[in-house]
């Protein structure tokens, strides 16, 4: 285990937003390591052993098994059935107004043993879940949220969109345009709320991300305290990805080597007239908070 507590960048949002693009970016940052959605560790990685972001297996994983050893002597079906349920009890969206539960220091210091445990002063944990974050500051752990947005629309076309999971070919999760517009909003709202405790919070579009990734970068890295000097992985939009052991998330997370970024708005041509109008609605004012001005 670490001497000191590790700092946590917590990547919050809507899934569909980009936080695996920016993890990976900022995992190559010297002191950085990317750890995926931690949240998912418990079930696809301990119990349905689904493959590490390297390419082996979550069991087989010497990352994995060292982080494992560290902080719980190993790996274990109970444990990660334990957390599991803690999770079902404290972890949810329906629980932020009042996130204070007899399991939430259990559940938190799971969390809190796992990111010590990888031994590097920061870790990224891109979980996304509003309602893990709170659970994470209301328990004391050291972390900063990087909010990330992207424009409605663009999520609910990604979303309504049919991807093989790389893990098993089995097809992701899809929502229909107006389920996703709810949980934008209420992902984001949460988020937007919890810097108003206090918490430390910085937002991010994803737009601003791929258009300008130096400079989005070394400004986000600023705000979080993490060292960005020359970003010598950058090459305007040519990014140079190393392996990393994220448990889940994009399939992104299994990119290595040169990788252009480019803007993805596709939706623009392939969302409906009518989905884009819905979108537009349900999620105003939040849209035209975060400068998603133009018309549905």
């Amino acid at each position: 285990m670490t001497e000191h507590p590790t700092r946590v960048i917590f990547l919050g949002g809507l899934g569909r937003s980009g936080t695996t693009l920016l993890e990976r970016l900022l995992a190559e940052l010297p002191g950085v390591t990317a750890l995926g959605e931690v949240v998912h560790l418990w079930s696809r990685g301990v119990l349905s052993a689904e493959p590490c972001g390297c390419g082996v297996p979550f069991p087989s994983c010497p990352f994995w098994r060292c982080v494992g050893e560290r902080a719980f002597g190993g790996w274990s079906r109970p444990l990660a059935e334990r957390v599991l349920a803690l999770r079902h009890r404290v972890d949810r969206t329906r629980r932020i107004p009042r996130i204070a539960h007899p399991g939430l220091a259990e559940y938190a210091d799971a969390y809190r043993r796992v990111y010590d445990a990888v031994g590097t002063p920061v870790v990224i944990d891109s979980s996304k879940h509003a309602s893990l974050a709170y659970c994470l500051v209301a328990a004391g752990v050291d972390v900063r949220v990087a909010h990330v947005v992207r424009d409605p629309r663009a999520v609910a076309h990604s979303w309504g969109r049919s991807v093989p999971r790389p893990e098993d070919g089995r097809p992701m999760t899809r929502w229909g345009s107006a389920r996703t517009a709810l949980h934008w909003s209420a992902q984001n709202l949460a988020l937007d709320r919890l810097a108003r405790r206090g918490a430390s919070v910085v937002r991010v579009r994803y737009e601003d991300l791929v258009a300008d990734p130096a400079a989005t970068l070394t400004a986000l890295a600023g705000e979080l305290g993490l060292p960005a000097s020359g970003l010598p992985f950058l090459d305007g939009a040519l990014v140079r990805l190393s392996p990393a052991h994220t448990v889940s998330g994009n399939p992104m997370r299994f990119a290595v080597g040169p990788v252009e970024l480019r803007r993805d708005d596709s939706w623009q041509a392939a969302l409906p007239a009518r989905q884009r109008r819905l979108v537009g609605a349900l999620t105003w004012p939040l849209r035209s908070r975060y400068g998603y001005l133009e018309a549905a």
